[in-house]
């Protein structure tokens, strides 16, 4: 049984890999089409049929490309940046559930690799560690606009990290929990996202400057820091970083799905349970849009006016949303 159970854990945390990597692989060509047919252009269509082997291609070139390391720059920290951007992006796929219990060769399977009874705390603590990442990259290239970057990047995120872990206490108080399939099973009935609009607004607006997605990306602005953080970088280092950002970002709707949206939560689940995983990804699909409608919409914010709206406007709104609900939680429990 603890064999199986071992090899169980192992098959999930390869596929959560490999979904990880893969999906980074074509969510570039996802948002690379998504914005051609936003900006009446073709996208990706030389590489294979309908451009499918672009990000192939694409991962072929950054293979062969000549790696550079400046003459200056503090080599390891330099090597070590892009790891440790890339690393809490897959780690934190550990407790995301997106199915319910399936059989398996006559085994109940749950589809997540582990349910902790603190998993949005997991989830908020993985993803600080990004920001060492980021900075270490500024800082060990020795050159001052990737310095500038990293130094953006690390006011940006802890900014809005703040607002980020509060818009997760709505959930967690009218679930009860802070594990995150008791989280989806308590949305049974009616999603978070109705019920908690305010924080759903809040969480998707810090997850895009957690990304560093448009309009919040100021730590790699091209027209004031030439690339940010990752100037200095090319080849697979720069890939790295590439595959962290995207990765994120498949993270975050993942857990807005969860959060918000019901999670594989969906008409007939509980009849038919592979139906879950559909659901989930369905949403997360969804979600993805939305983050690249935002950057063919909206320009980049000027950067006081980005850390304002941080603290002036969402770190209060997250104040009151979660004040309201706990009084309302209280009250009905009363």
């Amino acid at each position: 049984m603890e064999a199986a159970l071992i090899w169980e854990w192992i098959i999930k945390s390869a596929f959560l890999l490999l979904f990880g990597t893969g999906g980074f692989a074509y969510l570039t060509y996802y948002e690379r089409k998504a914005l051609a047919r936003i900006q009446v252009r073709i996208g990706p269509n030389q590489a294979g049929p309908f451009g499918l082997l672009q990000p192939v291609a694409d991962g072929i070139k950054l293979i062969f490309k000549e790696e550079l390391i400046p003459a200056q720059a503090d080599k390891l920290m330099f090597l070590v940046a892009p790891i440790v951007t890339v690393f809490p992006a897959l780690v934190i796929w550990a407790v995301i559930p997106w199915g319910a219990e399936v059989t398996i060769f006559g085994r109940q399977v749950p589809l997540y690799l582990a349910d902790v009874n603190v998993g949005v705390l997991y989830l908020t603590a993985v993803a600080s560690i990004a920001v060492y990442g980021i900075v270490l990259a500024g800082w060990s290239s020795n050159n001052k606009y990737a310095l500038l970057g990293g130094l953006r990047s690390s006011a940006q995120m802890i900014s809005y990290e703040i607002a980020l872990g509060l818009s997760f206490l709505g959930p967690i108080l009218l679930a009860g929990s802070m594990s995150l399939v008791d989280i989806v099973e308590a949305q049974s009935k009616m999603w978070y996202a109705v019920l908690q609009p305010l924080s759903f607004a809040i969480f998707l607006i810090a997850g895009l400057a957690e990304v560093n997605r448009a309009p919040f990306d100021m730590p790699e602005a091209e027209q004031e820091l030439v690339a940010g953080y990752h100037s200095e970088y090319s080849g697979m280092k720069f890939a790295l970083f590439f595959m962290a950002e995207y990765i994120k970002m498949i993270a975050i709707s993942a857990i807005a799905v969860t959060l918000f949206l019901g999670g594989y939560r969906g008409p007939f689940v509980d009849v038919v349970p592979w139906l879950g995983p559909v659901y989930f990804l369905g949403k997360v699909i969804i979600m993805l849009f939305g983050m690249i409608w935002v950057r063919a919409t909206l320009p980049r914010f000027r950067y006081d006016r980005l850390m304002a709206f941080g603290w002036k406007i969402l770190l209060p709104l997250s104040l009151i949303n979660i004040f309201i609900t706990a009084v309302i939680v209280v009250l009905i429990g009363s």
